[in-house]
């Protein structure tokens, strides 16, 4: 980041190459896949923008997760919620074969149907609690760093998630008892 600070093209493009993943998968499960590389490419450029503010203080990844948050945010709140459906995979994706003993037709409809579940019981979570169950769960992501990308005590990031994974068991009951 040093380097990007002082205008570093190359050290920029390591930069990105190494956490464009994170970025981009945060940002697809929190409002879907139409508009998550856009928004990415947005994260990357207001971190190329803020570089000569960056300070050490903070993991960069964290620092790069708080300006995730603030676009997505903004952005959940021009399109208004009801629009907002996370989907980390195209709906329009073929079924693939497995006929080599990997689960067959009915297990992938099965599994799919689950996942869709999962995304819409998602959708039903606040943003923060969104990101921080997404955090958690996706990124493996220490409960500290959650609360320094949401701006919240540690405590306020447990009962956060405690309430987010209550409405999820809540909407997912189908699933988990069978």
């Amino acid at each position: 980041m040093r380097l990007v600070s002082v205008g570093d093209d190359d050290a920029f493009r390591r930069l990105v190459e190494r956490h464009e993943n994170l970025v981009v998968a945060t940002v697809t499960r929190m409002i879907g896949m139409s508009d998550a590389e856009d928004l990415a490419q947005q994260v990357f450029l207001n971190v190329w923008k803020s570089a000569p503010r960056w300070r050490s203080e903070a993991k960069f990844t964290t620092w790069l997760l708080i300006i995730a948050k603030r676009l997505v945010f903004n952005e959940s709140r021009r399109r208004g919620r009801a629009r907002l459906i996370p989907q980390s995979r195209d709906p329009n994706e073929d079924l693939p074969d497995h006929s080599d003993g990997t689960p067959g037709p009915d297990e992938q409809i099965l599994e799919r149907e689950l996942h869709d579940a999962i995304e819409q019981a998602l959708a039903c979570l606040s943003e923060k609690e969104r990101l921080a169950v997404i955090l958690r769960r996706y990124e493996n992501m220490p409960y500290d760093e959650i609360a320094e990308v949401l701006s919240l005590s540690l405590p306020a990031v447990k009962s956060l998630l405690f309430r987010a994974r209550n409405i999820l068991r809540e909407k997912l009951g189908p699933y988990l008892e069978g």
